[in-house]
């Protein structure tokens, strides 16, 4: 299954991170909290930002075990500026904020309208 989702270009961490989120989401609904929208996309998002963090450290190290030439330097400085700028995206579009800013937006978790735990919506 492994060498499946490497083919295709999907991380096992991502793929597996969806299906938790999926799961998290369906007893959130099970369990009549709302809103289950807002909270599925900040699970999600952290599953893909984690994923793409894994998979730069993937790409570095896959660099460095080569012998590193020229080329392959260029295009790992591409690929982790491409990445960079999604996990800055994502981390914008999960918490409302950049990561260098301090005030901290609501998440699913801290939230008592988007069902914290506990509290019912």
């Amino acid at each position: 299954m492994f060498e499946f989702l490497q083919s295709i270009n999907l991380s096992p961490i991502i793929v597996g991170g969806a299906a938790i989120s999926t799961v998290l989401v369906l007893v959130r609904i099970i369990r009549g909290q709302r809103p289950v929208y807002r909270a599925y996309r900040q699970y999600l998002g952290r599953s893909i930002l984690l994923g793409l963090e894994f998979l730069v450290a993937a790409d570095i190290i896959r660099t460095v075990a080569v012998t590193p030439t020229l080329d392959s330097v260029a295009v790992l400085a591409a690929i982790i500026l491409i990445r960079t700028f999604l996990s800055f995206s994502l981390e914008l579009e999960i918490t409302g904020r950049w990561p260098w800013q301090t005030s901290k937006a609501p998440s699913a978790e801290s939230d008592p309208a988007l069902g914290s735990k506990g509290a019912r919506a």
